[in-house]
């Protein structure tokens, strides 16, 4: 009995940890020590990603303007002044929260809309169409992935800057370059496209198209051309294929681009800060950067805190309105062999 104790215990405890305790009957069965291996990886990671959402909320709910001085991870009092001070008068300048959510809301939803408008048609146009030069431009749209973001705003600045509206007097209105006063006279500016949020709307639409173009563009090339060919022996043209056909199947590939270009336009804060010098133009992401001030001591971060909290909700309810659309698959099982 002694000497096959060490062989029956050793025995049991490579059974136990081959146990497998999660209690599906579909998938790969687990031991048990690959399980509490994997959920000591997610909890690590799940510890890394709530670390400063919690530190955040934190300070939101806290009635004090200074930085704690000790890590606080949960909150020893619940105060919402901090956010009712944030929506009454976010900044300094004579602007309300309301603008500034106004503002955000058409520039991410108004430039997410119309990118992926113009994306899905040239996609499809690229996947559907042999026609000259198509290898070359889809070259051409794919190269400003390649470039920085930032290095794609000055060209962009320099082009809106010219297109202005003057008062050349007499009630004279002039668009710059396409006319102008006569004599050569300057004008009144009343409108600058760069200075406004339709030009900052164009430079993040121009920005925004390259990936949309390219990520629908792989995405339409998997759906059957069949498909579009039963259509057309049924009678359908060419417009209620895209619409009736198309646009539905590759719907959750639409949704994906929309996020990611909503997330990308809702947290925009470069173009529009280089671009925007009226308060009345100015977003959500903008305002926050310009609570931080010029020294660390003098930044409210209960204020800072609220704010941030508020610029990251839309984001979230986004996604849960576009849940199923990005994680189903609607093609699957589009053909019957």
């Amino acid at each position: 009995m002694t000497t096959n104790s060490p062989a029956v215990s050793k025995n049991l405890l490579i059974r136990f940890l081959n146990i497998n305790t999660s209690g599906q009957t579909s998938g790969r069965n687990l031991p048990l020590w690959r399980q509490i291996l994997l959920q000591v990886m997610c909890l690590l990671i799940l510890g890394s990603v709530m670390f400063p959402i919690m530190y955040i909320l934190t300070l939101s709910f806290s009635s004090k303007t200074t930085r704690p001085s000790s890590l606080e991870l949960l909150p020893k009092e619940i105060s919402l002044g901090a956010y009712q001070q944030v929506l009454d008068h976010p900044t300094g300048n004579p602007v309300t929260f309301n603008e500034l959510l106004k503002n955000s809301v058409m520039l991410s939803f108004g430039v997410g809309a119309v990118a992926l408008l113009v994306a899905v048609t040239a996609a499809y146009s690229f996947s559907r169409f042999n026609f000259r030069m198509r290898e070359v431009l889809m070259v051409l749209v794919f190269i400003p992935l390649l470039m920085p973001a930032v290095g794609l705003v000055t060209p962009l600045y320099l082009l809106l800057n010219n297109f202005k509206l003057v008062d050349c007097g007499k009630d004279v209105m002039a668009l710059m370059p396409l006319f102008a006063c006569d004599g050569g006279a300057k004008g009144k500016l009343i409108f600058n496209l760069r200075d406004s949020l339709l030009g900052v709307g164009i430079a993040m639409t121009a920005s925004a198209l390259p990936f949309a173009v390219w990520n629908l563009k792989g995405y339409l090339d998997t759906i059957p051309r069949e498909l579009e060919e039963a259509a057309a022996i049924d009678g359908a043209d060419s417009n209620q294929t895209f619409w009736k056909i198309i646009m539905p199947l590759a719907a959750p590939q639409l949704a994906v681009t929309f996020f990611l270009g909503f997330i990308g336009h809702w947290q925009e804060f470069v173009t529009s800060w280089l671009f925007l010098s009226q308060p009345k133009d100015y977003t959500l992401a903008m305002t926050l950067y310009n609570m931080t001030g010029q020294y660390a001591s003098s930044i409210p971060w209960n204020r800072f805190a609220a704010m941030a909290v508020i610029v990251a909700l839309p984001v979230a309810f986004v996604y849960v309105a576009l849940q199923k659309q990005i994680v189903g698959g609607l093609t699957a099982g589009g053909i019957k062999g």
